[in-house]
């Protein structure tokens, strides 16, 4: 189940890094705009991934119970629900777009550039959660494959359109934004009618009990979405803490940050894979092949973490110059590379703890292992090395701060599985 996801994930990095790479030609100034841009997207992500998350458990649980009907009008439910919440949430992001923007630090001469962009964008981001929730549905039901190759070909149109847009047809930055809008249109007329074929979407819901299928949804996505939005906030604050370095800062924060979703896609393969099994061990009461699957995943993502970090050590130089010839952007990327890199395994096992604790049903310990991870350690630790040795003060902090918080997350999960324990054996 992880493998078609791993490349799915992969695909979606890749593509986010070829724009990154083209955008990267047009300047300093549509760097910089990308990288306001970032926060944002992590906060409509949160909010899909989130209800994604509710998805799995809930559906999977309702089909291991037998009853499909049910699994697949609560499947037409969360795409009814999630289409509705993104699209007001993207609305509301266009709205407040200049009180967002100038709470994170943006230049005043920035504003057209990134209002220009933010329209299309905005679109490809809700066009982009549709999809997912698409692909959510297809992961209840067993299917990882159908996913991960929609992720595949998306990716790859985008690709191919990026740079007909962004320089053939002269669009500039907002072209980037309108290849991702094809794309994820491609993806929905892929994956969508295969759900209706299979009849794993209905959308009849006057004949679901509407009022305990939205509590349930709700109960489990509530506390799941804000651990998703955990990230995006912190994302914003740290982006104000750099925009106070200047605009080459911020554009080079963005890069980095576009190169962290990359690195980490083994991980985050994982989570979506891994919750299905816990949940069936669960089921059937047997927690010690939990912490069996547990403890092997979070060896391998130490390890592969760190190689993965050491390779972006060795290569910093050679990335920094080819993703943007500005040098001042240049300086501060190979900053980046050389430190924060080397923390991303302590970040896995973070990210891996809240995947697990929220199939666990510790969805609050989930959100507290989030809650802890960046406002105890991440951001402090950005906000003291700033203090001590400015920007390059600051990535220093982000490696500490990383590795803080993926010790905190690990003994939160063994905490949580002694209790959990104690529960599954006290009926016996």
């Amino acid at each position: 189940m992880t493998w078609p996801m791993l490349f799915g994930v992969l695909s979606l990095m890749s593509f986010q890094l070829v724009d990154s790479i083209f955008i990267g030609q047009l300047g300093r100034d549509p760097l910089a705009a990308l990288g306001f841009t970032v926060p944002m997207q992590q906060l409509i992500i949160g909010l899909q991934v989130g209800l994604g998350i509710a998805t799995t458990a809930i559906i999977s649980r309702t089909l291991g119970a037998g009853d499909e009907t049910r699994a697949e009008r609560l499947g037409g439910l969360v795409v009814f629900i999630g289409g509705g919440m993104v699209l007001l949430l993207v609305g509301l992001l266009w709205l407040s777009r200049y009180p967002i923007l100038k709470g994170l630090g943006a230049e005043p001469g920035l504003m057209p550039l990134i209002s220009s962009y933010w329209i299309p964008w905005l679109g490809a981001a809700w066009l982009g959660a549709m999809a997912y929730f698409g692909y959510s549905v297809c992961r209840s039901h067993g299917d990882t494959r159908l996913p991960g190759y929609m992720m595949v070909a998306t990716s790859l149109v985008n690709i191919a359109l990026d740079p007909l847009y962004i320089f053939v047809f002269d669009w500039g930055l907002p072209g980037a934004a309108l290849a991702t809008m094809t794309s994820f249109t491609v993806g929905i007329l892929g994956v969508y009618p295969k759900l209706l074929k299979r009849g794993w979407l209905r959308f009849d819901l006057s004949a679901l009990a509407l009022g305990p299928a939205v509590r349930q949804l709700g109960g489990i996505m509530a506390p799941a979405m804000m651990s998703q939005l955990m990230p995006p906030l912190a994302a914003s604050l740290a982006t104000a803490l750099v925009a106070g370095f200047g605009t080459a800062a911020v554009a080079a924060w963005g890069l980095g940050t576009r190169l962290e979703f990359f690195s980490i896609v083994v991980v985050l393969a994982l989570t979506m894979s891994m919750p299905p099994m816990i949940g069936r061990f669960l089921g059937s009461g047997d927690i010690d092949r939990i912490r069996k699957l547990v403890r092997i995943a979070v060896r391998f993502v130490v390890v592969w973490q760190l190689a993965i970090g050491l390779v972006w050590l060795v290569l910093s130089g050679f990335v920094s110059d080819l993703f943007t010839a500005d040098a001042s952007v240049t300086t501060v990327l190979h900053s980046y590379l050389v430190r924060v890199p080397l923390s991303y395994c302590g970040l896995g096992v973070c990210m891996l703890m809240v995947s697990v604790c929220n199939a666990l049903g510790l969805s609050m310990r989930a959100l507290l292992v989030s809650v802890l991870r960046l406002f105890l350690c991440y951001l402090p630790c950005l906000w003291i090395g700033s203090q001590i040795g400015g920007i390059e003060g600051l990535l220093s902090g982000a490696l500490v701060g990383n590795l803080a918080a993926g010790t905190q997350a690990y003994l939160f999960y063994r905490q949580g599985m002694v209790k959990l324990r104690t529960a599954v054996a006290e009926p016996a």
